[in-house]
């Protein structure tokens, strides 16, 4: 049932703007009237975080209203998404990552929003880089070494990822390459980098601004992102492609979402806006200092990203095994 509701999706998204421009009179002039508040579902200082509060502080000036960013971290984006849908209030706007649309609906049985009518994708702002790393105890130096190494150690090998995209990304790796790795789940991820370091854990996934401190202090090694490009943070590190693994390539996407029954015109104005605040050459410089890269566009490209990602994600879920 869950799967037919995410086939479903392009269509649902592409009559949003129906409903919507039918839903209220325009905005578009008058908007914003008051502070805008922008809920972000990460805690402060994340990739996430920080890059909400560059176009926060831009797009503050240019509607000459204050921008309010407000943290509401912990399972999965969850408290985050209910209290913007609770808000009903049209001066309230979410800066999430893509996973509270194409994970959530997969992992939990009931969710208090609706992913598809509830949050309204206005535009994107950034790609996290998400990273697939090893520790130097194993003395590989390319993936393709690595996957020879686990294919002779079925089972005897350990790894770990952070929620969302990472999860995914390693679960395709083991399926894509056939082999067999034991999960070790941490309720406090950050406590997996350094038992990696020191070769607890064999391999791990997870956003390039957590592993850079580990591999600049010799603890472990990049194997590759799992991103479009190159990261300026990590220009040596290949991409998915350039590993040989074009199908692991992920979009891990964060952007703005509007309310349900957004006015058409005025997703568009604010989209505009984003697009506007994105020229400047000091964004891209700031996300590329944390370990993301700019990436905007139109509320259809947002839309189009999502549910490219979300395919792909349920369809890794559909093979994925329990955590051993």
């Amino acid at each position: 049932m869950r799967m037919m509701q995410r086939s479903a999706y392009a269509f649902a998204v592409s009559m949003l703007g129906v409903f919507a421009a039918s839903a209220a009179p325009s905005t578009t002039e008058s908007w914003p009237q008051r502070a805008v508040r922008v809920i972000v579902p990460l805690p402060p200082g994340s990739n996430t975080d920080l890059a909400a509060r560059q176009f926060a502080e831009k797009l503050s000036q240019r509607w000459h209203q204050p921008v309010i960013i407000e943290n509401r971290q912990g399972a999965d984006g969850i408290p985050a998404v209910s209290g913007f849908v609770s808000a009903r209030d049209d001066h309230t706007l979410l800066c999430s990552f893509a996973g509270i649309i194409t994970i959530n609906p997969l992992i939990y049985e009931k969710l208090p929003y609706d992913p598809v009518r509830d949050l309204v994708p206005i535009a994107s702002i950034a790609d996290n880089f998400v990273g697939i790393a090893v520790s130097q105890t194993l003395k590989v130096k390319s993936l393709d070494e690595f996957v020879k190494l686990a294919r002779s150690q079925p089972r005897k090998l350990n790894w770990a990822a952070s929620p969302g995209v990472p999860l995914y990304a390693f679960a395709a790796l083991q399926n894509s390459t056939g082999i067999e790795m034991v999960q070790v789940a941490y309720r406090d991820f950050n406590s997996a980098l350094p038992d990696v370091g020191e070769g607890r854990i064999q391999a791990v996934a997870t956003g390039l601004f957590l592993l850079l401190p580990q591999v600049q202090a010799g603890k472990i090694r990049f194997l590759m992102l799992n991103s479009r490009q190159r990261s300026p943070q990590a220009p040596e590190v290949p991409t998915a492609s350039e590993a040989g693994y074009p199908e692991l390539t992920f979009d891990s996407v964060a952007g703005f979402y509007g309310w349900r029954d957004m006015p058409t015109d005025l997703k568009e104005r604010i989209a505009a806006d984003i697009r506007a605040v994105a020229a400047d050459p000091a964004i891209a410089a700031r996300l590329a200092s944390s370990g993301s890269a700019l990436r905007v566009g139109t509320p259809a490209e947002f839309a189009a990203v999502i549910e490219k990602q979300s395919m792909q994600i349920a369809a890794i879920a559909r093979i994925m095994k329990p955590t051993q």
